[in-house]
């Protein structure tokens, strides 16, 4: 299923997109696509059920879409989990995964405009995959125990000001919290409808300009294993997200002058299989 939420910010009603294209409203059948909802198996059942018989009712096609999730506990986030991102920006290959994380509300929703911060002279983009726990997930043993936590994936974008992540001192946090910087969606697409993680594209552009162009199969530490690592230092609940990083194309791994995003610039992002996103920049 793809899952979304549609209409305006904070007033956003819980959907299932059909084979058409058409959101069909769940507001009668849940209260939201939350972690409540995605560690319920009989709910999501019935919502297959709803959504097979054709008897949803239509939302406006053409209304807003929000993130697709509500009530975010946490985001994780991984740095540095492609090689050839490591590669361009001259890091050395990780040993373990390296985390940040991203407080639930930078996230705004997949179309939604961004805001470059005030002072920011390296607003950088990066597409990333997005996992979705589906179930409480605590010292995993194994890559099947991770991926059976996963309710689904999504398009992500982490949007970074390097020079407050990198220049500043203290730790990346204070380059990746700013307001509007983890646009999400248009979809979550459950897990069933991804058999490989590690097979999907990734692709952005800037002002109509390909910048980065990926797969998944080229991250240092997959899925299964970045969720099972992650149990091992915390507690993953159903509702939590995760970054998984981005591949090489950044304005960071860029020769100088590089290529930083300013008001007026528009970013186009997609993975396979995810949806695609379009976000107009503007001053905060």
């Amino acid at each position: 299923m793809k899952l979304l939420r549609v209409g305006p910010a904070g007033a956003e009603r819980p959907a299932v997109l059909d084979e058409t294209g058409t959101p069909r409203d769940l507001s009668g059948l849940v209260e939201d696509i939350d972690g409540t909802l995605l560690a319920d198996e009989a709910a999501l059942a019935r919502i297959r059920e709803a959504a097979a018989s054709g008897e949803l009712p239509a939302l406006d096609a053409g209304s807003r879409i929000g993130p697709p999730l509500g009530r975010i506990g946490k985001i994780v986030c991984i740095g540095l989990n492609y090689h050839d991102h490591a590669t361009e920006t001259g890091a050395a290959i990780p040993e373990e995964p390296i985390l940040f994380m991203k407080a639930p509300d930078t996230v705004v929703g997949p179309d939604d405009t961004v805001l470059v911060p005030r002072g920011s002279v390296k607003t950088d983009w990066e597409v990333e995959l997005a996992v979705v726990i589906g179930r409480t997930a605590r010292y995993l043993e194994s890559d099947e125990e991770a991926l059976a936590s996963v309710a689904g994936y999504a398009v992500a974008h982490d949007v970074s000001e390097r020079a407050f992540q990198i220049e500043r001192g203290g730790q990346w946090d204070k380059g990746k919290n700013c307001e509007t910087f983890n646009p999400l969606g248009p979809w979550l697409v459950t897990a069933d409808e991804v058999p490989d993680p590690q097979a999907l594209a990734l692709r952005l552009w800037v002002n109509g300009e390909l910048k980065q162009d990926g797969t998944t199969a080229d991250q240092i530490f997959p899925v299964a294993r970045v969720v099972r690592y992650l149990s091992q230092f915390m507690t993953l609940y159903p509702g939590d997200v995760i970054n998984t990083g981005t591949p090489a194309g950044v304005a960071l791994g860029r020769p100088e002058p590089k290529p930083y995003l300013r008001a007026g610039d528009v970013v186009e992002l997609e993975i396979d299989g995810l949806g695609r996103q379009r976000q107009e920049f503007r001053a905060a």
